[in-house]
């Protein structure tokens, strides 16, 4: 009976468990389980990001139409309705400041995600994305909530993603400070880009006006 067992370990062995290369390789190209997962969350991002780009190209429509009001009053000599609409245009540039940060944000992680899947260790590159995820989530559900709940979403498959990363290489990471900084340059480059795009895109108000940003300073 013995000679039986032997043949049939034999004809159909038992898998082996993961050796200390194969967990290596395995975290710098993920298995097809977290391969599927992070194009997941590459393509929900994008979804996301194309979103954003629509509704800032709306908000862009109607700066123009209530910046051509304030235009308007102030040749009209009528100074209160052109206060108004110049307090309507710092509120939404201020929004619109807001989401583009997220939209360029958004984009970088994007391109982080794709070097991750082509190239990267899945650990060390994906820590930093999931705390831009997690800060984007916070300041995008007071504005457009239906995105939030998408990032909340989003984030978590990229959480699960690192934790299964972990799982295959028998280890966790140890650098959550280092992927804290990551996450806050990739929020300030994004916030910078934002304030460069809304100069050279948004026409200044006149300085008798609240600039975004100083609206409810100047109330």
């Amino acid at each position: 009976m013995a000679r039986v067992d032997d043949f049939a370990k034999i004809w159909n062995p038992q898998p082996k468990s993961p050796g200390v290369i194969e967990k290596i390789r395995n975290t710098i190209n993920p298995p097809p389980p977290l391969r599927h997962k992070l194009a997941l969350a590459l393509y929900k991002l994008r979804v996301q990001n194309n979103k954003l780009e629509y509704i800032i190209a709306k908000m862009r429509e109607r700066d123009q139409a209530l910046f051509e009001k304030v235009v308007q009053a102030q040749m009209e000599k009528d100074k209160t309705r052109a206060l108004m609409y110049a307090g309507e245009v710092a509120e939404l540039r201020k929004m619109v400041k807001s989401l583009m940060m997220a939209k360029y944000a958004l984009e970088k992680v994007a391109l982080r995600l794709e070097t991750v899947m082509t190239m990267g260790d899945v650990l060390v590159g994906l820590q930093p994305v999931v705390a831009v995820i997690r800060d984007l989530r916070q300041h995008l559900v007071g504005l457009i909530p239906e995105i939030g709940l998408e990032m909340a979403e989003i984030g978590d498959l990229l959480e699960s993603v690192v934790t299964e990363a972990g799982e295959f290489t028998g280890a966790f990471s140890t650098m959550p400070m280092i992927a804290s900084e990551e996450a806050r340059k990739i929020l300030e480059e994004a916030a910078a880009i934002a304030e460069q795009r809304m100069k050279t895109e948004f026409p200044e108000l006149p300085s008798a006006f609240p600039a975004p940003g100083n609206s409810q300073q100047n109330k």
